[in-house]
């Protein structure tokens, strides 16, 4: 056999990009059937390309038993280095398509609850009138889960309460907007327009769950009350017309939840005004980053219509 011949002979395999995808699967849900469904695979198929990607490296990635999959100790740390390879093959990808023309392919916008029934119609209109090529899926989900879905390449564009302080990750400031507070009919405080943020150490405050980046805020407000609830926004709003207490909204929020119920009553803070800002955070260096900047600038013109302040 000549050198040539034996250099091909020798060559080492090398791992295919579909296994290393079912690996990963595996490896996130521990679970041959859930880890098929998120990646569209049969699970004999997914099962052959583990078994695989093992036979190719040369190594046991997964402990099989009747009732449950673990990860061996090499699959432990291979699981790491497979899906930095597929995370950078999915930038990759997201290059050549940004690169192929703006405002094409898809769009995974992740929303915070607090947000997503009052701007998402404006997003959404905004989208179909200028953007009509551009595929948007929408993910309602909390502060954490988002930012660890924008840095693992789940999602690519958030809109969210800021700042964020997360590495990594840059801001693009769409508005400021005002707390007011929302309390039942025949309220001492319904109607005041110089509420002193300071009377909320003697109310009977509602907030939501934890995780919400909404409670932190109010917390930050009206750090000397004692919250004694907590539920969704809008089941606090009911909450709220029911007589059990008082909760902060979102001034964007108003005429969706007073529509909902005509027992609800409101009033201003006086001056300075509590409130948040909202902006689309995106990965710092992104391929996209240039369409993103030119779609904040759209939205904030579509968004001008909403009692909100809009950043410069």
């Amino acid at each position: 056999m000549s050198k040539a011949a034996s250099k091909v002979a020798s060559k080492p395999r090398q791992p295919s990009f579909s296994q290393l995808r079912a690996f990963a699967a595996v490896a996130e849900h521990l679970h041959f059937r859930e880890a098929a469904a998120e990646i569209g695979m049969s699970q004999p198929a997914l099962s052959g390309a583990v078994a695989a990607l093992e036979e190719t490296l040369g190594v046991q990635l997964l402990e099989r038993t009747t009732r449950k999959v673990l990860l061996s100790p090499a699959g432990e740390r291979l699981a790491v280095r497979a899906r930095t390879i597929l995370d950078a093959v999915g930038e990759l990808q997201q290059e050549a398509e940004a690169a192929r023309a703006p405002f094409t392919g898809s769009l995974r916008l992740g929303v915070i609850p607090t947000c997503a029934p009052y701007l998402l119609p404006t997003v959404l209109r905004l989208v179909q009138r200028s953007y009509p090529q551009l595929g948007l899926q929408v993910h309602e989900e909390q502060t954490a889960s988002l930012l660890d879905g924008l840095a693992h390449g789940r999602l690519d564009l958030l809109l969210l309460a800021v700042p964020l302080g997360a590495p990594g990750v840059t801001e693009l400031p769409l508005f400021d907007e005002d707390f007011v507070l929302a309390m039942p009919p025949g309220h001492e405080l319904a109607g005041r327009r110089d509420i002193p943020r300071e009377t909320l150490r003697d109310l009977t405050l509602l907030l939501l769950d934890e995780g919400h980046c909404l409670r932190d805020q109010a917390l930050d407000i009206c750090r000397e009350a004692a919250p004694t609830s907590a539920a969704g926004l809008s089941t606090l709003v009911q909450l709220v017309a029911g007589g059990l207490g008082v909760t902060l909204l979102p001034r964007t929020a108003l005429r969706v939840e007073t529509a909902r119920s005509e027992l609800l009553a409101t009033g201003d803070f006086a001056e300075p005004v509590p409130a948040r800002r909202i902006a689309l955070a995106m990965r710092t260096g992104t391929a996209r980053q240039q369409e993103f900047e030119t779609f904040a600038a759209s939205l904030k013109e579509a968004l001008s219509t909403l009692p909100v302040r809009i950043a410069p």
